[in-house]
């Protein structure tokens, strides 16, 4: 008989994690910008022009650029968060 214990663990995949994460911040975005479009005492544009480079209050190209950021930023959480998940979850399944 084999003593070796078998390690079955999942790894996680940055594309699907990449494009659930760059949705979801796309639609946070939209949902946001509406938000300060319906109730502008409440705006959080300042917030955007600050986390989203070249984002100002509110042209098409920027809106554009807002969309195409928050994506961007879905992604990148997807590709750092992914491979660190997968060592950390490597290393405490051989214990």
């Amino acid at each position: 008989m084999n003593s070796k214990k078998s390690h079955h663990y999942h790894t996680l995949d940055w594309r699907p994690l990449g494009l659930a994460l760059g949705i979801f911040f796309v639609i946070s975005f939209i949902l946001c910008v509406t938000f300060d479009l319906i109730f502008p005492g409440q705006a959080m544009y300042e917030s955007w022009m600050r986390l989203l480079p070249g984002f100002t209050w509110l042209t098409w190209s920027s809106f554009i650029l807002g969309i195409i950021e928050s994506f961007a930023y879905g992604f990148y959480i997807a590709l750092v968060f992914c491979p660190l998940y997968n060592f950390f979850k490597r290393m405490f399944a051989r214990k």
